[in-house]
């Protein structure tokens, strides 16, 4: 570890607090527009633990997630496995044992409350960590970009890529309007 690098400072401290709050700011209005009112109050409070926070301000950067730089500089990322466990808006909280042959793990069906503020929380993350770069479809071509190695349940998966592809095509308004009025308002069979 480069100790220098990464030590705490008051400037790395409050821009990783300002990049949360501000995060948390556009998960919440995102969620308030889907109708799921509690999980935009509550997103992401672990965040302000110890375990997380602290992390986050030794790793800030300002232009991706803190949790990358800490596992690029010790292998893992102490804040992210205290965080997926407590979150479940991320597809990794739903990873469990399979009764499958042949497959240890398997990726959980998601109830679509969390599939919802998953969207959410992507949209936002895109819009603080990309900025001005920020496109309708960058949520989209993030998921993308990276869906080969996650270990999701198909139907979950095809529910988020259905939403993130409406927010690409069609625009944020009518992705939420859809899961306010049409997904949230189906039962989950569980």
């Amino acid at each position: 570890m480069n100790k220098k690098k990464n030590q705490i400072t008051f400037q790395k401290m409050m821009g990783h607090l300002k990049t949360i709050l501000h995060h948390k700011r556009l998960v919440r209005e995102g969620c308030f527009k889907a109708g799921i009112y509690w999980q935009g109050i509550t997103h992401d409070l672990s965040k302000f633990s110890p375990t997380e926070f602290w992390v986050g301000a030794r790793y800030f950067q300002g232009d991706r997630s803190p949790n990358n730089a800490q596992r690029e500089d010790i292998g893992l990322s102490t804040a992210w496995l205290h965080h997926k466990g407590r979150n479940k808006h991320h597809l990794e909280y739903w990873i469990d044992y399979s009764i499958e042959e042949g497959s240890p793990l398997a990726g959980m069906r998601m109830p679509k409350r969390y599939v919802v503020e998953m969207l959410c929380d992507r949209l936002a993350a895109c819009k603080t960590y990309q900025k001005e770069n920020y496109r309708q479809d960058s949520a989209l071509r993030y998921y993308e970009k990276g869906k080969s190695h996650y270990l999701m349940n198909p139907e979950s998966a095809a529910l988020l890529e259905k939403l993130l592809t409406m927010v690409a095509e069609e625009g944020e308004d009518a992705a939420f309007s859809y899961c306010r009025n049409v997904i949230l308002k189906e039962k989950d069979s569980y």
